[in-house]
């Protein structure tokens, strides 16, 4: 045996290989006051669950599967569909990769499935962040922070959008929770939204085709109804809001709880979406609420679209809490 292989064979330590099993989300935050628990995750930087004690308040994913239906995610930087994935900025024209092929669109912006960083975290608090570098169809810069915060009045949720780039950018923002329906499906909730009109789209693709008013329509949800059978994958506009700028959603669920949901005034469009297409023991479990600061196909439209100059910043705000089912005692 030569020299060599005997200082191979006394030296080298045995190979050892800890197998480590890492969540599809990757890293989770978790963050807790008295009986609320809220859980962040790296990829995507969403929030994958949050319950109020034994209550889901948020419609969570299973932490050993892949994020389904956009469940929690921020939609940066666009919220829903953009068509063909083209659009055209200080005459400029761009082409974005088509992320919805089968309807051939652009959708939920472009950091769905990258790795956010932790910036703070503390017991109640956790303060995610990313970079969103030029890129073919948005060559633009941003810096994104959000802060999740937990309270006596429930989660909070504050995005903010800083462009970093030495040119003017078009920018909108939104996020995916589903308010959780609790022990039953979505078919036995009440629902109550105020809103003055929805976005009409075609069937095929699912884009803007008008406005209609709400009332006295299928989706006048104005006073709280049984949700039922209904179908919803619509943008409301015209939201109604309280003394304090703020627009609610209410569903309350066959537990006598109601998961309340607000958004500010930099949300001027609410989708809601029964995720009638999720795989069939998913579907239907929560409601999509999801506050968006610009229409849908807004990157050609410009309904709603802002436009940030160099180092102009947004921060967009919403909330979620549970009110506990009233006891008769």
């Amino acid at each position: 045996m030569s020299a060599g292989a005997d200082h191979n064979d006394e030296s080298a330590p045995e190979a050892i290989v800890e197998r480590v099993t890492m969540a599809p989300s990757g890293e989770q935050f978790e963050v807790c006051l008295g009986e609320q628990r809220a859980t962040i995750v790296e990829v995507g930087g969403g929030v994958r669950r949050y319950s109020a004690g034994e209550r889901d308040v948020l419609d969570p994913y299973p932490p050993q599967a892949i994020c389904d239906g956009a469940h929690g995610t921020p939609l940066i930087p666009w919220p829903n569909r953009l068509g063909d994935g083209l659009y055209s900025f200080d005459g400029v024209e761009h082409q974005l990769a088509l992320s919805e092929p089968a309807r051939h669109n652009a959708s939920h912006g472009l950091l769905r499935w990258r790795a956010w960083r932790v910036l703070e975290h503390q017991a109640e608090r956790v303060t995610m962040g990313i970079r969103l570098h030029p890129t073919p169809g948005y060559p633009f810069a941003l810096d994104v922070e959000i802060e999740y915060s937990l309270s006596d009045d429930g989660l909070a949720v504050c995005t903010s959008a800083t462009n970093i780039g030495e040119r003017s950018c078009p920018y909108g923002a939104g996020q995916h929770p589903y308010l959780s329906a609790g022990p039953g499906l979505l078919d036995e909730c009440e629902l109550q939204l105020r809103a003055g009109s929805y976005i009409t789209v075609d069937e095929e693709r699912r884009l803007p085709t008008g406005r209609a008013p709400v009332a006295g329509s299928a989706a006048d949800f104005s006073d709280a109804r049984p949700i039922a059978a209904s179908s919803l994958d619509l943008a409301f506009a015209d939201l109604q809001r309280d003394e304090n700028g703020l627009a609610w959603v209410l569903l309350t669920g066959p537990d006598g709880c109601c998961v309340e949901m607000w958004v500010d005034e930099h949300h001027p469009f609410l989708q809601l979406y029964t995720g009638d297409t999720l795989a069939v023991e998913r579907r239907r479990r929560g409601l999509a609420a999801e506050p968006m600061t610009c229409a849908p196909n807004a990157f050609q439209s410009g309904e709603g679209l802002m436009r940030l100059e160099p180092g102009q910043s947004l921060a967009s705000r919403w909330g979620v809490r549970l009110r506990p089912a009233r006891s008769d005692a």
